[in-house]
């Protein structure tokens, strides 16, 4: 009996051990890996920017030089880097091409088909709320009247938020249409979506922010004022 006792009471103290590990996984190495990831992402880009090899720069009303010549996105790859100074003026986050989970690890994920950067359309991007770095984590502290700026290598394109956080369930797809239902928006424009998941922990539903493009500047022209502390 008592050799069943001891042989329960060891099996439960190393099955607490394994969540405890798992919690600890979960809690933290995904995101220390995460954010030496997102740090490599933004270091790929600087690379790329300081050859040069990025598309033509924007005209000073917010469209881009060339509208036959879209930029290129290729999946998995990064193409942009976000600042949200509402959640901090360290937070930046990279951009890359496609919501797989294989790019949600990475940083922050631009849904394929939706407008390119600072073009006609709604630019939507997804990123995660806890995990992988928590880059969505303050979602909810997001207010109308924030600035969500991003940069290309050539242009800075501030956005202003108009409406969120917003929320819905997974199947309401019409968060990203290029001028989204219940957005307020009644016209085409250039928009932005961030979309995110909800509860913290969980995925039944999604926290939606919408945003207008109110400015543009070549980055040979400095930081925009958002960004300036």
């Amino acid at each position: 009996m008592r050799v069943m006792v001891r042989t329960v009471s060891e099996l439960c103290i190393t099955v607490g051990a394994l969540i405890v590990l798992f919690v600890v996984y979960v809690l933290f190495w995904t995101g220390v890996r995460a954010d030496a990831v997102m740090s490599d992402q933004i270091d790929q880009l600087h690379q790329q920017w300081s050859k040069g090899s990025v598309r033509p720069p924007t005209g000073s009303s917010g469209a881009p030089a060339s509208e036959a010549k879209p930029a290129v996105y290729h999946y998995g790859r990064p193409f942009a880097i976000m600042y949200i100074p509402r959640l901090g003026f360290t937070w930046n986050k990279p951009v890359l091409e496609g919501t797989g989970t294989d790019v949600l690890k990475k940083g922050l994920a631009h849904y394929a088909g939706t407008a390119r950067l600072g073009r006609k359309g709604n630019f939507a991007v997804a990123g995660h709320r806890r995990t992988y770095g928590d880059p969505f984590k303050d979602f909810p502290r997001l207010r109308a009247g924030d600035t969500v700026v991003l940069t290309d290598g050539t242009t800075w394109f501030t956005y202003r938020i108009d409406k969120g956080p917003y929320k819905t369930v997974p199947a309401d797809v019409e968060v990203i249409d290029p001028v989204p239902r219940k957005s307020g928006y009644t016209r085409p424009g250039r928009y932005l979506t961030l979309t995110t998941c909800d509860p913290e922990w969980g995925h039944s539903h999604r926290l939606i922010v919408w945003a207008h493009l109110d400015s543009t500047q070549p980055v040979e022209a400095g930081q925009p004022k958002a960004l300036r502390r």
